[in-house]
């Protein structure tokens, strides 16, 4: 893999991972509908990805350092015995990333096989869309009843964590899902966002403990080519972070829905 194709691929898990149209799904659809030479078959192709996913973690993991440090200290302080709000947080970020990470281990292969299915990530791409359209109509069929994240009840944060299994599949947003799942429990758009992108964080780690020792050597011979997409893919999330956390101040998942829709229909024609 060349560095040009390694820098363009990091730029676009880093836009496509927070921006809801999965970077997952266009990560394994555009090889197929573009001059960009991959090692699409998955056992090859998802430990770079994972590279990519670690540049957003990290990304991510930097925007909310402060509040990182408050919530792992919080969470000292929870098992030492003193409650408090961000130990609570703590405590329904791990709630919220269980679901993810038993069904990610338990169906590791299954799952790998869909990166080397372009037709069927672009088809999910579309239910991407239908899904935040859905997410979209709760914020009038739901009345904001959770006015933040720390407020979630273990119940809520479990539908969010279920949520975010169906992002394990190609054409499925992370972030889409859990900010629609965030807002059908009663969050209002801007927080479920920030509790998104919170729990986009432990998730991705764990992942990349897993896959990122396979890209040593010459296993895959991707080490270069996954650093540097791995660092474009950290700046362009971080900047990604700062526009949607400012967006959903203001705008619900309505245009985001419908360029996913446009984009898996697209991808439909092309890869067909």
């Amino acid at each position: 893999m060349s560095l040009d194709t390694a820098v363009f691929l990091g730029i676009l898990q880093g836009f496509a991972e927070l921006f809801p149209f999965s970077s997952l799904g266009l990560l394994v659809i555009l090889p197929h509908v573009v001059s960009v030479t991959v090692p699409t078959s998955g056992a090859r192709y998802l430990p770079f990805v994972v590279a990519l996913h670690l540049g957003t973690a990290l990304a991510l993991l930097w925007y909310f350092r402060r509040e990182w440090l408050r919530i792992v200290v919080g969470w000292l302080h929870w098992v030492s015995g003193h409650r408090t709000t961000q130990g609570r947080l703590a405590w329904l970020l791990i709630w919220g990333t269980i679901p993810a990470g038993i069904v990610g281990l338990a169906l590791k292969h299954p799952i790998s096989v869909l990166f080397s299915k372009p037709l069927l990530a672009a088809v999910f791409l579309v239910l991407n869309g239908g899904l935040m359209l859905w997410g979209d109509r709760q914020q009038h069929g739901v009345r904001q009843t959770v006015h933040s994240p720390s407020s979630l009840t273990i119940g809520q944060t479990l539908k969010i964590g279920l949520f975010q299994i169906l992002a394990l599949i190609p054409g499925m947003s992370r972030s889409g899902c859990t900010i629609s799942a965030g807002v059908s429990v009663g969050l209002s758009f801007e927080e479920a966002a920030h509790f998104s992108f919170l729990l986009a964080t432990p998730i991705i780690l764990a992942a990349s403990l897993v896959e990122i020792p396979k890209l040593h050597g010459g296993l895959h011979g991707l080490a270069i080519p996954a650093l540097v997409g791995g660092i474009f893919a950290a700046a362009t999330a971080w900047l990604s972070t700062r526009f949607l956390l400012r967006y959903f101040q203001v705008h619900n998942l309505f245009r985001l829905a419908i360029i996913s829709i446009g984009l898996g229909v697209l991808s439909l024609a092309l890869v067909h």
